[in-house]
């Protein structure tokens, strides 16, 4: 909460600041929009967030509004001043290397911790990384995890509260309820029931985080907890898990907010186009562009029980596909049977056996 407060009135004196030394504000009632415009265009040029000009502009308003209610002349215009269209970023999750180098980081980490302390905070630092990594949890929902939420049994965990003040089940691979077993092994006791202590007290919110930007940086990867619960996300898509159970488990209120992993770059997806294309190619024919710049062009005819041959392959490749209607069965076995008819044609007989 302080620091919250600290960065409200950080953004707030620089805007203000902003407004008397390049606009020449004594007085509220200088105020211009044009001049929240330049503050507007002064910040995005030196690359702040959409996000964080409109909450600039959100104080603003808010200020002003309670000055007009004050009694201080406050223009419209400057309560009309609309905010920034925020864009539509897709999410960005870890590649599978990345979780690797991470996660073999955390392990070691606990692997190699010689003090009791330490041990205890790598301990806890890897079961929290397997509830953001697998169990796609907000970190928010890590931290108020309590004790009776845990269903080792049936490898499963409520969250409760979650957001939107919603309940939902998570589901627990063995690797995770392994590193909360060794983890709850070396907890202790404290003032409440939360799973994760420090120092017998719940929580605070920047631990976890700092402890994954470390490991993270020790590798050479750069992770925040929610991160952590995209890649979870895109991991499940990539492996064909369906979006609605994705969306169930991410405690998502509306499909909208799930499919915005489907928009993201998916193997799957490219996996799937390549293959359907290769089998296009082979029904069309096609020859790759690739294959027509390498093609040696010959003068003389190619020997004919050759290229029979070539094709009475293909042909028979072609019939394999499951794809066909029987229109285009019907088709191949008549070229098939022209095949068939050049290669008995062009074909020395066996020595000993009659020629027909």
């Amino acid at each position: 909460m302080q620091n919250s407060i600290r960065r409200f009135w950080s953004g707030y004196l620089r805007m203000w600041r902003f407004f008397v030394e390049k606009g020449n504000i004594q007085e509220f009632k200088d105020l211009k929009r044009q001049h929240v415009m330049e503050y507007v265009d002064h910040r995005l040029s030196q690359k702040y967030s959409v996000t964080g000009v409109n909450n600039d502009l959100r104080n603003l308003r808010t200020f002003l509004l309670f000055l007009q209610e004050e009694g201080y002349a406050v223009p419209q215009a400057l309560l009309k001043i609309p905010g920034l269209k925020q864009p539509d970023p897709l999410p960005r999750y870890l590649t599978d290397e990345q979780v690797k180098k991470l996660r073999e980081e955390v392990e070691r980490s606990v692997r190699e911790a010689m003090l009791d302390s330490h041990r205890r905070l790598a301990l806890l630092v890897r079961a929290a990384f397997y509830l953001l990594w697998q169990g796609g949890l907000r970190l928010g929902e890590v931290e108020e995890l309590r004790l009776e939420d845990l269903d080792f049994s049936q490898k499963r965990l409520s969250v409760r509260d979650g957001k939107g003040k919603k309940d939902r089940t998570i589901y627990l691979t063995e690797t995770a309820i392994h590193a909360l077993q060794e983890y709850l092994k070396v907890r202790g006791e404290g003032s409440g029931d939360h799973v994760f202590l420090y120092r017998n007290a719940p929580l605070k919110k920047d631990l976890i985080r700092a402890q994954l930007k470390y490991a993270g940086e020790r590798v050479g990867v750069k992770v925040f907890p929610h991160r952590l619960r995209h890649t979870c996300a895109t991991q499940l898509l990539n492996a064909g898990c369906r979006i609605t159970s994705i969306q169930r488990f991410l405690g998502h209120k509306e499909l909208s907010s799930t499919m915005v992993y489907a928009r993201a770059h998916d193997q799957t997806v490219a996996d799937d186009y390549f293959a359907a294309m290769e089998r296009v190619e082979q029904r069309l024919e096609i020859v790759s562009e690739q294959e027509k710049e390498y093609e040696i062009v010959k003068v003389q005819e190619p020997d004919p029980s050759t290229r029979s041959g070539q094709e009475l392959f293909q042909l028979i490749e072609r019939l394999e596909l499951p794809q066909l209607c029987d229109e285009e069965r019907l088709h191949i076995a008549t070229q098939l049977r022209e095949a068939l008819g050049t290669v008995h044609e062009h074909t020395p007989p066996i020595k000993g056996q009659p020629q027909i």
